[in-house]
């Protein structure tokens, strides 16, 4: 399993496409003056508190005010409320909390009104980046992540990540983390931490405790609200949370970006930093590695995967729906039950890789191909829960109903991903299917024919799209034959518009989708 993070700078943006054996599989744009990311910490006022909600509205400086719930204090909220008032009036020198006294933690149940008031100053941290009208989710429970530990003022406590599953090591971790842990400060043991030595993780600490005193240096000075603690930038945090040995390139097209990231590669991993590699060619970069053309794919209704399955996607208010058909898998298998298993079991796939891709949030229900076998569905769920074990965002898969359906619920912390799939009519006004998205649609209509039974086909389509389904070896039409041992003859058409196509059968009848 290679890994790859390809980078395209632009005047405004900067996206980031991870592929793993060739495959994308998630897609990042970091737009440029956007200051509310996942892990940003402000310095802010409460606004108002809503006993009702129990909750605050707080003002970070975006046009909507951001929200806070009572759960997300913090049980320690007074100490840091009270820390934030010294730090601002400039009353303190020594920021390490070694011998700063803790305030009484807050009661589990209790009211917003009774721990936080109009006009108060606090550190906030945004947990979700507004969303559609919504302002940013925020904690005052902060954390700063380092790439082996995560690092919590205002606490005292160490944790392993449940992912470590050997119990001696995760004993050894905490040993060696309790031995070095700074008071005041409570340690979280990420997943990459296993088998690190007591120096690795040493670094990454005293790395993570400068930050904390230059930020909390910062607090006399700064105006309210402001940002006074940045998340990295979005390369080195995906760098951060998922690089191991499995990486085999990072390629960037910008100077300055590749200084950024080759420095930070030889920091967290010095034996690595040979395959970062700084592009200069004149093909685009992400059409280099057919990035483009991915995306072009994989972002629209329907979503086409190998031997002839696909998937449609539908967002709604309230959740996503993803519903999966076989194609014309039927007419290949043994029996019906084989044909699900295996059509289910790519798909399962697919759609592991397409939450990821569009970080698609909230509620997603899967209707998967029936089963009667019970042994054959708890083989998708588990299949399921291992393609999805990679993704970064907190989920929970149920086991599939008795009508098939897998109910998957994923968090969202940021916009999803919507990439238009749509260009402008070149022979009329309005928008029309990219030609790369047609080619799919031309695939899964002739699929539902194939599945029809119907002996000879004639396609029909405009010059450019029946040369391309036509071109090289081996061509669309020739995976085609390969797949259903059927020929399919190509006409080209003058007279069509850019994108129009249609089928014939033996008799010249147009056959209906």
């Amino acid at each position: 399993m290679d890994k790859e993070l390809i980078v395209r700078s632009s005047s405004d943006a900067v996206d980031f496409a991870l592929l793993k054996d060739g495959r994308l599989i998630e897609l990042h744009k970091e737009t440029e003056g956007f200051d509310f990311s996942v892990g940003d910490i402000f310095l802010a006022k409460i606004r108002k508190a809503l006993p009702g909600l129990n909750a605050a509205f707080v003002n970070v400086g975006y046009e909507k005010d951001g929200f806070l719930h009572y759960h997300d204090l913090g049980p320690n909220v007074k100490t840091m409320l009270k820390f934030v008032k010294k730090a601002t009036s400039n009353q303190m020198k020594n920021f390490s909390l070694r011998d700063y006294p803790f305030e009484q933690e807050i009661d589990k149940n209790g009211s917003i009104a009774d721990t936080l008031h109009s006009n108060q100053s606090i550190l906030v941290q945004v947990v979700k980046e507004p969303i559609s009208t919504k302002g940013p989710r925020l904690s005052s429970e902060l954390s700063l992540a380092g790439r082996y530990i995560v690092l919590v003022p205002f606490s005292d406590r160490v944790s392993v990540s449940q992912k470590i599953e050997s119990k001696e090591e995760k004993s050894r971790l905490k040993r060696l983390v309790k031995s070095i842990k700074p008071k005041g400060f409570s340690v979280i043991i990420r997943t990459v931490a296993e088998g690190k030595k007591v120096a690795d993780i040493d670094k990454d600490l005293q790395n993570l405790m400068k930050r904390w005193e230059n930020m909390c240096r910062k607090l006399s000075k700064a105006h309210q609200p402001s940002k006074v603690l940045g998340e990295l930038n979005k390369a080195s945090s995906i760098l951060r949370d998922i690089f191991n040995d499995s990486f085999t390139s990072i390629c960037i097209d910008d100077d300055v970006i590749y200084t950024q990231i080759k420095d930070y590669v030889g920091k967290i991993s010095p034996d690595k930093e040979s395959i970062v590699s700084n592009y200069d060619s004149k093909v685009p970069i992400f059409e280099k590695y057919g990035i483009e053309r991915q995306i072009k794919t994989s972002f629209g209704k329907t979503v086409t995967m190998k031997k002839g399955a696909y998937l449609v996607i539908e967002h709604t208010e309230a959740m996503h729906v993803i519903d999966v058909n076989s194609g014309n898998r039927s007419n290949k298998a043994k029996n019906q039950e084989d044909t699900a298993l295996e059509v289910n079991m790519i798909s399962a796939t697919e759609i592991a890789r397409q939450l990821r891709l569009r970080d698609m949030g909230g509620i997603i229900v899967v209707d998967f191909i029936d089963m009667n076998n019970p042994d054959n569905r708890r083989k998708l769920y588990e299949h399921l829960k291992d393609e999805m074990s990679d993704d970064r965002a907190k989920h929970k898969i149920l086991p599939p109903s008795k009508f098939g359906l897998i109910q998957i619920t994923r968090q969202r912390v940021r916009p999803e991903m919507n990439i238009k799939t749509r260009e402008k009519d070149p022979n009329a006004d309005g928008e029309i299917e990219a030609p790369i998205v047609i080619v799919n649609k031309i695939n899964i209509d002739l699929q539902k024919i194939l599945k029809k039974g119907t002996k000879k086909i004639t396609l029909t389509a405009h010059p450019f799209i029946a040369a391309y389904l036509m071109k090289g070896f081996p061509s669309p039409r020739s995976k085609w034959f390969f797949d259903s041992k059927k020929w399919v003859k190509i006409q080209p058409r003058d007279a069509y518009n850019y994108l129009e196509y249609h089928f014939y059968d033996h008799d010249g009848t147009l056959i209906k989708v």
